[in-house]
């Protein structure tokens, strides 16, 4: 039998829900170009609003869960009024 294909490292996805409240709307600048280091680091690969606007996710590529937490905690726009956590969930890749 041939080798299965690599085993990728695990991800972790973080939905979001947003409501338009002025805190969340106030820490979003800070937030994205958070982000935006976080990318140009290779921690964070993809993040983004839903075209609908009522909510976003984040793809972390990091070694566990704890520091998924660690970064969401360090993110002062996670705490804002109008940010609720919908589920965060480790992802394993085929592809990518």
């Amino acid at each position: 039998m041939p080798p299965g294909p690599p085993t990728m490292m695990p991800m972790w996805i973080v939905e979001l829900s947003l409501r338009d409240t002025p805190a969340r709307l106030a820490a979003r600048p800070a937030h994205r170009a958070r982000l935006a280091g976080l990318h140009e680091q290779g921690v964070v690969p993809l993040a983004g609003p839903f075209a609908d606007g009522t909510g976003s996710m984040m793809v972390f590529d990091v070694a566990g869960r704890d520091d998924v937490d660690r970064l969401l905690r360090e993110d002062a726009y996670i705490a804002a009024d109008g940010v609720t956590i919908l589920s965060v969930r480790e992802l394993t890749p085929v592809v990518g």
